[in-house]
This record gives C-alpha cells, structure tokens and sequence, in this order.
C-alpha cells in the first residue's frame, strides 16, 4: 500500500536550503526512496512510497532542516550521504552490529573539512560514518574492508585536515612492499622514487582532494613523509599521523613493529582488505592477526567495511559479490 507524507516548513529561506539549487536535493532523495517528491508554497509532499520509505523521508527531513537553521547549505553530496546513513543495506547479513559511533545518522558530525580543500568529504554509509569518529576518538585505528570502501580515501582526508589544520606536525605514508616480489635496492633511484610507485594510490586520493601545487608545497616543507614500512625500526613518530596502507601484507613481527612506532600525540591509521592477502603460502597476515589480538584493546578502534559500503563504482560491488558467491561455492564443494 502507498503512503504519502507532507512536510511544512515555516519560512521560504527553510524550504530553500532544504530543496537545494533548482531542487537538487530533492532529487537526491526521489533517487534514493523512490515515489514522486513536490513542492508547493511552503510545503514538501512526498507520494507513492511505502511505510518505510515514510519514516526514513521524515528523517531526511528533520536532518535537512536541522542542518539548514543551524547555519549549514546542504549540497547533493551532503544529502547523499544522508541517503547512505538511511538505507538499509542490500544484504542483512553483511552489516556488523550497533554500535554507538555506528548509530549517528547525521553526516555532519563525521563531515571531513580539508583547509584548501576542493570539497568536504562526508561519509557515505554508518560504517564510514563510525570509521571517521573512530579515527578522530582513538590513536590508533584500524579500517578494514573491501576495494571501494573508501578505507584509503577517508584515511588520507582526515589526515590531511589535520596537518594543515596545523593540528599535527606531518603525514607519514607507508606501506609493505611485496606486490612485485623484488628488493628496493633493486629499483632505480633515490628512495622516494623508488617507494612512489607503492604509494601510488596514495597520491592520487590527495590530489582528488587539494590542489596539486598544496601537495608540492607539502612535500617541500617535509609536511609529508614516505616510507617504506622496512624502513620503520628504530623510529619513533611523534606529532603526526601514519597511515599504514595495504596493512593484510604485513607479517606478524611487522605490524607488531609499526604499532610500537607510535610515539607522543601521534596517531595511526591501518587500512586494509583481507581478501586480497599476497604473502606467501604460510605466512600469516599480521592485519589478521591485529585484530585477534588487539580486538579488546581500550583505545585502538576497529571499522569493518562491508560491500555495502563500496562507493567507488557500482559495478565493483558486483564484482566483490560474484567473487564472494564463486568462493562460498569453491568452499562448499572442498
């Protein structure tokens, strides 16, 4: 049965901030709940949804209103991400339990404000939302999930509104080299040229969010730092924040290694997907073992991404999905 619900607001500038430029958010919502959304003086009708999609549209509602008079302009993206908060995921079993970071439903408590920055970055799903508030609530937080989760991307804005907040000194990046299965020494060049084809993926998530010329003028004043995870032992991180990419190819002594690097007002960040281990045979992943042993640790904070979360391209939630079905089958038949 169909339901439809009216919302008055009491002021036109309200209903302008709710609707967004030529009715943008609007059409947001329409996408995201389905039914036919209107307009008509100072009132918003929604029809041709169920129950459900009632309840969640009122919430919307209520979100985009408190965002608008407490001073906010939401944009499309905010409301897409208010839409990610709201939908129930497509497979129930891959969600993970409440939790009390997981439950804020509004966006701007975990919106990523870069100093420079081309555009805020808010989470698109609870479990981003609760992956923010965990690397913001602990020194050291762990997000672990599939390709497209945004693990990496996330990591790498909120380390970036923290150095040129000014509120930590540098960024460090890492990661294990073992893709190629060769040295470093082996590769031409000084060490930041040879790291930097690892890194990569790094570099690109910073130049989709600040300006090219922002990150040169990081590098340059040894804002940013690159590392080779090797190249961590002995060091002691101080006043700065460590992301620790591609984490499921460290082996146990390395993570134990990286972990007790972390110095005075220091933070850390360990991205990872453990479905894409590429140790060799035998050598147990030490992101793996992290989370069996650090799970009950007070402080550190686990995000598990889901494919739920993918954002990256709808097409790579199908991918990760048929690639899971083919192994439940594979496992099923041994």
């Amino acid at each position: 049965m169909e339901d439809s619900i009216t919302i008055v607001l009491d002021s036109r500038d309200l209903l302008s901030g709710v609707c967004g430029a030529n009715d943008g958010n609007l059409r947001v919502i329409e996408g995201s709940l389905g039914g036919r959304i209107a307009t008509r003086g100072n009132e918003i009708r929604l029809e041709g949804v169920d129950e459900a999609g009632v309840r969640r549209f009122k919430k919307m509602m209520d979100n985009l209103i408190t965002a608008v008079r407490e001073g906010d302009n939401p944009s499309p993206e905010y409301v897409q991400a208010l839409t990610g908060s709201f939908v129930p995921p497509e497979h129930p079993q891959e969600a993970p339990p409440s939790d009390s970071l997981r439950d804020a439903l509004r966006p701007q408590d975990a919106v990523i404000q870069i100093p420079h920055g081309f555009n805020r970055v808010f989470p698109r799903s609870r479990n981003q939302a609760a992956y923010i508030l965990g690397m913001r609530s602990c020194d050291i937080s762990f997000g672990i999930g599939p390709a497209g989760t945004g693990k990496t991307y996330l990591a790498i804005a909120e380390a970036l509104r923290l150095v040129l907040a000014k509120k930590m000194r540098k960024l460090v990046l890492t990661r294990p080299v073992v893709e190629a299965g060769e040295s470093l020494g082996f590769l031409p060049g000084d060490l930041a040229q040879k790291i930097n084809p690892y890194l990569r993926p790094l570099y690109d998530a910073m130049e989709s969010l600040i300006p090219y010329e922002v990150i040169r003028r990081m590098e340059d004043t040894r804002a940013i730092e690159i590392a080779p995870l090797a190249y961590m032992r002995g060091r002691s991180l101080n006043d700065c924040i460590v992301i620790l990419d591609e984490a499921q190819n460290t082996t146990k002594e390395q993570m134990k290694m990286f972990l007790t690097r972390i110095g005075e007002s220091a933070r850390a960040v360990i991205t990872g997907d453990t479905t894409q281990i590429d140790l060799p045979k035998r050598v147990d992943s030490g992101l793996l073992h992290a989370v069996s042993v650090l799970s009950g640790v007070e402080g550190i904070h686990f995000a598990f991404l889901h494919t739920v979360d993918v954002v990256r391209n709808p097409l790579i939630k199908k991918i990760i999905q048929a690639y899971e079905a083919n192994n439940n089958v594979s496992e099923k038949r041994s």
